[in-house]
């Protein structure tokens, strides 16, 4: 009886199955749901904002930051007002201007998903050791800076 040689792992093909089964556990949170109503860029935004609440945030500051023109920045953030995630409020001095802000459903819904990225990584993460996590981290940006240089 002949054995036949393990099948060669890709690791490629490894990745996409892991983050397939993520994005699968993903879809499935409470917060996910809510997502449903942001498009990527949207999601991109509320993190611009969120990540800047301790400064004024103005949407030109959103048209450099994401290389989009005015009308576009004023269309999205528009239908992210409507949508309840953002609000638009006028600056005393210059009535042009207005400050960007995330409401409170903002401000939970982004709650929700850290509480439910950090379980994730805990699921992920579940029987390493720090040292293991520590050197998969390692490995994870010696892959990035391969495809990179």
């Amino acid at each position: 009886m002949t054995t036949q040689p393990p099948a060669r792992r890709l690791l490629g093909k490894e990745l996409h199955r892991l983050d397939v089964r993520i994005g699968r556990m993903m879809r499935q949170s409470n917060a996910h749901r809510e997502l449903e109503e942001l498009s990527g860029s949207n999601f991109r935004i509320l993190r611009f904002l969120e990540e800047h609440e301790d400064r004024d945030v103005y949407q030109k500051d959103l048209e450099a930051e994401f290389g989009i023109t005015r009308s576009t920045a004023s269309r999205v953030l528009g239908l992210m007002e409507q949508k309840g995630f953002i609000s638009r409020e006028s600056v005393a001095g210059d009535r042009r201007l207005k400050r960007l802000t995330l409401t409170q459903r903002a401000r939970s819904l982004g709650q929700e998903l850290r509480r439910e990225g950090d379980a994730l990584d805990a699921r992920l993460l579940r029987g390493f050791s720090a040292q293991e996590v520590a050197q998969l981290y390692r490995f994870l940006d010696r892959l990035l800076e391969n495809l990179e240089g």
